[in-house]
């Protein structure tokens, strides 16, 4: 394919499967290798020849994330071209906001300011700004440490089960004890009392969200990207239909496969609200169908791309030209607004998990049915595997993730869901 002038360098902030996608698509837009910093190097950027991951220990936390980033910034010195810089999770690009005006004497930083990304990074905040924006969210409990320690009552006023969350996801990442899941689904008050008191004692000090959990399986929920270009005016929002998560104590909640769906009441819905509030860049949403309602319920933002976003980009809509056309080539401005899956006969289906664990687990509807004919047409794609960068140290790797999660799936899907 006939690609672009290179005036422009993308760099990533983290080694994942968001920041495998990301390269894919920055290289599909230059045929050039991508430059990625981290503090690890994780699976799904290793044996790669698309992005070029550099470890430096404590790079996720300042200040060895400034001090580091005031390093590479000299690489730059003297440079016309453009530096995009992105974060892949939600703690580097919490950075990126914090040191924005420093870093953007270098750097594209498609960013919100960061008292902004305050509010709408930390759930309890976000609930608050979809009251004012009238956003539907589920009915929800805020538990504080200071609760805890004084040993106050958490009788949860809401059916079991419930659903128990961290508000402050990039503190969460610090926390660690046995049990520990990214959300948890409570079936009793002494699940619930025992939880609490594991996660505080274990040195989490912000607020926990307790939420009236909405019947339904993986299926009824729903995940939406967005585009936001610097005039704050959205550009582009793609929806996608999960049918099944991960099980995984660790990874709940994230998808692991999608199939590509168009709303145009959500659209409308998170339009609105992204162009009121001024936000710029990538945003990502999480919601769930209430079938007692009717209605779609938030659970939250990211401000970033979510870690299956690359089926925005599988399904025609390449998720890093929007950032390049935006601050590369000056040419977003004068382009429409992409309501992407109003025509659904030429949709891929998006997996994070071999072929057979999708067929076994993902629950029988009609929507499943609508994947398998595509999977079966060949109309499906995996954020890892990509044609022009297969090797064999890659396939054996790519093996190895395949093999932990079937054997994932096979430990934990019947607990997690019974």
């Amino acid at each position: 394919m006939e690609r672009p002038v290179n005036n422009f360098t993308p760099i990533l902030l983290g080694s994942d499967f968001n920041a495998y996608g990301m390269a894919r698509g920055f290289f599909e837009l230059t045929g050039r290798k991508v430059k990625a910093y981290a503090g690890a190097e994780l699976a799904p950027t290793r044996f790669t020849k698309i992005i070029d991951v550099n470890i430096i220990p404590g790079f996720s936390e300042d200040p060895v994330f400034i001090e580091s980033m005031r390093e590479i910034a000299k690489q730059f010195d003297g440079s016309d071209e453009k530096v995009i810089l992105l974060g892949m999770g939600d703690g580097y690009a919490e950075l990126i906001s914090k040191h924005k005006e420093e870093l953007s004497k270098t750097f594209v930083c498609p960013y919100i300011d960061y008292d902004l990304l305050k509010q709408l990074n930390n759930k309890e905040r976000f609930y608050s700004i979809c009251d004012q924006y009238n956003l539907p969210y589920p009915d929800t409990k805020f538990i504080s440490k200071a609760d805890y320690e004084s040993k106050a009552d958490f009788t949860s006023p809401f059916a079991f089960p419930v659903a128990l969350k961290p508000a402050d996801s990039v503190e969460w990442l610090d926390i660690h004890f046995e049990g520990r899941k990214k959300a948890f689904r409570i079936k009793t008050q002494e699940e619930l009392d025992d939880i609490i008191a594991k996660i505080y004692d274990n040195g989490y000090t912000s607020d926990l969200i307790l939420q009236d959990f909405i019947p339904g399986d993986d299926s009824n929920m729903r995940v939406l990207n967005a585009y936001v270009d610097k005039n704050h005016k959205v550009k582009m929002m793609c929806l996608g239909h999960p049918l099944l998560e991960d099980p995984a104590p660790s990874a709940i909640g994230n998808y692991v496969a999608i199939l590509p769906e168009y709303n145009a009441d959500i659209y409308n819905t998170v339009k609105r609200f992204l162009e009121s509030i001024n936000y710029v860049g990538y945003a990502n949403f999480d919601m769930k169908y209430d079938e007692r309602d009717g209605k779609f319920k938030l659970f939250e933002i990211n401000i970033r791309q979510g870690r299956s976003s690359f089926f925005v980009t599988l399904n025609g809509y390449n998720l890093a030209s929007y950032v390049v056309n935006d601050y590369v080539t000056n040419s977003l401005e004068s382009k429409e607004l992409i309501l992407a899956n109003e025509v659904l006969k030429n949709r891929k289906v998006w997996l994070g998990v071999p072929v057979r664990v999708f067929k076994k687990y993902a629950r029988n509807n009609e929507e499943k049915k609508a994947a398998l004919d595509l999977i079966n047409d060949g109309n499906y794609g995996l954020t890892a595997y990509f044609d022009e960068d297969m090797n064999l140290k890659r396939r054996f790797l790519l093996a190895w993730m395949n093999h932990n999660y079937v054997k994932n799936f096979r430990k934990y899907f019947k607990e997690n869901k019974g």
